[in-house]
């Protein structure tokens, strides 16, 4: 690295895909030179990949440009970039509240970055620009990822539903897939790189295949995945309820690497809010899927999104909502306060219900969600489970020292017990990518205790970070700083 190079921070708000974005766009600035800034340190570029889903998101990213602005003051030839879905919103309004800005740029056309940030140092002059249609597939970008052992690969961007609480599809646009050969062939890539663990991506991911008229597709692409030799968990989010189909769940079933959790949002378990909310399903659709997966996975976690006070939610409709919590067991519920967002129909809609109502049926809700998930969990207690260990370098505190990870259904585990060195080409720490199974030992709400441990498996992904470990600190986890992601799910 020379003096002159430059360096970069992504900071990500938002869902998996402006995360999946953030890795396209590090590795866009890397491509063109620039290197990742050492934590600590004031980098020469930072780009905000922002959210507009969000509560507040506004403000906060308003408010975080206001304190840059001063930064920026103190490091002379300092970028600033804006990108993401409230850039995508708001378009030039970004330079009129602060000027101070060099780049900003939508949804459609984060390719540009690198020459974006080049006009707008050549002519000293800030830089707007945003396509009406996406003019390159994010994943045709090179990607920095921020984990050996895990992937986002995203199959589709956009969305063709018409949610009245959802400002997404006029962001994001109508749904775009892409081709099944292209995505298994970055898949079969990243395998050969040590990812152990894929994650499809989409706004409504089961919906893909609709662009090029294959209903069948999701099914088919789940089942091809299973052929990946190395690929040893799959994971898809967030389906729609909508395109749920009976070969997804057989597909679910019979492909051993395809985990048997499903994070489904219902939104509302009242008939009469999902059609306000223009959910084109009812509870008993949605139930009636639940039912077909757990036939067909008994062992299968299903975990959700819920909004509460939604525009003319009743006290009825709230009770149905709790209803559908208890019926459908779920393994845990991401809930959200409805809150106006400009530009969508349920911001204009009457009845808009009081905050302080919100507020308690939200604090209500939490504590049936908690309690159904605690039951849940405490029934696994006494069973054997494989961990993949995603901790980032080791002990998951220093009191405990247990390791951390996830189960196929993607319930969090705490493991503890852990040898301290594990055998193979020369001996070394369990690290991130490594699999564990171990007996779940004790139950929380929104995690487990594993602390008799069975057996550890090494993987070449676990060697690669042990390596980067041996080598000290460097500045790649500096590279994506991902801040308050909510689940896709909210908007999809």
């Amino acid at each position: 690295m020379t003096a002159a190079t430059r360096t970069f921070e992504v900071r990500t708000y938002g869902c998996q895909m402006n995360v999946h974005d953030s890795q396209r766009l590090a590795g866009l600035l890397e491509s063109s030179g620039m290197v990742p800034v050492i934590t600590g340190q004031t980098p020469d570029v930072i780009v905000l990949n922002t959210c507009a889903v969000r509560e507040n998101a506004d403000n906060k990213l308003y408010g975080t440009l206001g304190y840059l602005a001063s930064v920026k003051r103190k490091h002379a030839g300092m970028q600033i970039a804006v990108g993401g879905c409230l850039a995508q919103k708001d378009q030039s309004r970004v330079i009129e509240r602060a000027p101070w800005v060099d780049v900003v740029f939508g949804t459609h056309n984060i390719d540009r970055l690198p020459a974006l940030l080049e006009r707008a140092r050549t002519l000293d002059a800030s830089q707007t620009e945003f396509a009406e249609t996406l003019q390159v597939f994010p994943s045709a970008l090179p990607a920095r990822r921020d984990s050996v052992f895990s992937a986002w690969v995203a199959i589709s961007v956009g969305c063709n539903n018409t949610c009245t609480f959802c400002i997404v599809p006029s962001l994001r646009g109508r749904e775009k897939d892409r081709r099944p050969g292209e995505v298994l062939a970055e898949i079969e890539q990243l395998v050969a790189d040590g990812v152990v663990e894929v994650t499809l991506l989409g706004q409504n991911v089961n919906a893909y295949g609709v662009e090029f008229g294959d209903r069948g597709a999701f099914a088919a692409l789940l089942r091809a995945c299973g052929r990946i030799d190395g690929l040893e968990r799959v994971r898809f989010t967030s389906p729609h309820p909508r395109d749920f189909t009976d070969d997804v769940i057989d597909a679910m079933a019979q492909t051993p690497n395809v985990m048997p959790h499903l994070h489904m949002p219902v939104q509302s378990g009242s008939d009469n809010v999902l059609q306000r909310m223009r959910r084109s399903y009812r509870r008993d659709r949605y139930l009636g899927i639940i039912e077909k997966v757990r036939a067909a996975m008994p062992h299968a976690a299903i975990t959700t999104d819920i909004i509460v006070g939604f525009p003319g939610e009743t006290d009825e409709d709230f009770k149905a909502t709790v209803d559908i919590v208890k019926q459908a067991r779920f393994a845990s519920a991401y809930t959200f306060q409805y809150s106006r967002r400009p530009g969508t129909p349920a911001a204009d809609f009457p009845d808009q219900v009081p905050a302080e109502v919100v507020g308690q049926r939200y604090r209500d809700l939490a504590a049936v969600v908690e309690d159904v998930a605690w039951q849940e969990n405490r029934a696994l207690i006494g069973t054997e489970v494989e961990v993949l260990i995603t901790t980032g370098d080791g002990r998951k505190d220093e009191r405990t020292e247990r390791l951390s990870g996830r189960a196929p259904d993607n319930r969090l585990i705490h493991v503890g017990g852990v040898p301290s060195f594990i055998s193979g080409d020369g001996q070394r720490e369990v690290m991130p990518g490594d699999f564990i199974t171990a007996t779940i030992t004790h139950a929380a709400p929104y995690n487990l205790i594993a602390d008799e441990v069975v057996s550890v498996r090494r993987t070449p992904a676990g060697d690669a970070a042990a390596t980067s470990r041996a080598c000290g600190p460097t500045s790649d986890t500096a590279a994506t700083v991902n801040i308050g992601m909510p689940r896709m799910g909210a908007h999809t």
